[in-house]
């Protein structure tokens, strides 16, 4: 029996979706820029799919644009305010535990002459306004922080920098990569003063090659590619409508409060379940969003960790799967202990799970305890 725990790396497809992206791909065919009737079907059904992730959003519909993805999206974002903002500042603020696509993203503009500042976690993930305080200025004009950290689940406090980006005095917009918060927790972005914001449909059971980025109404980030008058411009190309219209019955599909009670009783259960072992370090705090727990089997790699349970079809990950199983860089910025960051596993949850994935995955660790050599 496969015990599938790695829902924050992607999600299985829901048959709803399935079978809207089938239709959409063999019967609503048509192009959303096609001046005939069927184009003009297609156009209706990409301006309701819009419609759907902005309400998700607490957003206009006007001001939600398709991507291929979360990476693209907070591309998009950081770029794009950096090449709008650059004379009035240099600075951009972001964080030590950002996606990889963020973090990279601005190291290259650090490259290129931006002067960055990385907000490090203290040693349970936790970054403090204070910190935030410390390093936004009048020269800032990025500041990008995640919702929710993909490895550990730490929530940032991402409502609280708007006002502090106000009383610096600062033409820094907020940007916030949202895409493990989405579909987990209630975002109102309009109303947290979160000027761009990134999701993405993979992590809610809706297909791969799709996301969004909200971009407040007024703003003029610059595009990264060009080449058509699609989604006015700032991402053109031909929309992937299927993809999209799979993306906005994912959405559709959300119930947010039923789904965050029974995970948060997976959460639980695994968390007592993990201190009754011996050997185990839980590395995820206390309040962290209950989709997410990483943990540390002290003494066993974490790869040879992933191939033992492998082999018993149960399926977890040492991190971002964007790492492809490089060392984290989030648990580094966290603890100074390698070898705790050397043997971490990072389970995730959706609310297809059940406890019987998690007692297959505790008693199977367990048995690797008693199997495989000591480090």
């Amino acid at each position: 029996m496969e015990h599938y725990l790695d829902n924050s790396a992607t999600t299985r497809v829901s048959r709803s979706v399935a079978e809207k992206v089938t239709e959409l791909m063999c019967e609503n065919y048509g192009n959303p820029s096609s001046l005939h009737s069927l184009g003009y079907r297609a156009e209706t059904e990409l301006e309701s799919s819009r419609e759907t992730i902005a309400e998700a959003l607490g957003v206009k519909s006007e001001e939600i644009y398709f991507t291929s993805g979360g990476t693209e999206a907070n591309n998009l974002a950081v770029f794009g305010t950096a090449q709008w903002l650059k004379k009035r500042g240099n600075k951009i603020v972001t964080t030590a535990i950002e996606h990889s696509s963020v973090y990279e993203a601005v190291r290259h503009l650090e490259e290129l002459g931006f002067d960055v500042t990385y907000i490090k976690p203290d040693s349970s993930g936790h970054i403090s306004t204070e910190q935030f305080e410390d390093a936004i200025d009048d020269k800032t004009i990025l500041v990008s922080v995640m919702a929710v950290n993909n490895e550990v689940g730490a929530i940032l406090p991402v409502d609280k920098l708007k006002q502090i980006i106000k009383s610096k005095n600062s033409p820094a917009l907020l940007h916030c990569d949202c895409v493990q918060a989405f579909g987990k927790i209630p975002l109102r972005l309009a109303k947290t003063g979160v000027d761009l914001a990134s999701v993405s449909g993979h992590k809610i059971h809706a297909p791969k090659g799709v996301g969004a980025i909200y971009v407040r109404k007024g703003l003029n980030i610059k595009p990264r590619q060009y080449g058509g008058e699609q989604e006015k411009k700032l991402r053109p190309g031909t929309e992937p409508l299927p993809l999209i219209a799979g993306f906005a019955q994912a959405v559709s599909d959300f119930d947010l409060s039923r789904n965050y009670k029974k995970v948060s009783g997976l959460n639980t259960y695994i968390i007592e379940r993990l201190k009754a072992i011996d050997e185990i370090t839980i590395n995820s705090p206390p309040d962290a969003l209950p989709y997410i727990v990483n943990f540390s089997v002290n003494g066993i790699r974490s790869e040879t960790m992933l191939h033992f349970l492998a082999e018993k079809e149960i399926y977890v990950s040492s991190g971002s799967a964007c790492a492809k199983g490089k060392p984290s860089r989030v648990l580094g910025a966290m603890t100074a202990d390698r070898d705790t960051a050397d043997s971490a596993l990072r389970v995730s949850f959706c609310a297809e799970n059940t406890t019987q994935d998690i007692d297959a995955l505790t008693d199977a660790i367990v048995e690797a305890q008693q199997k495989l050599a000591k480090r």
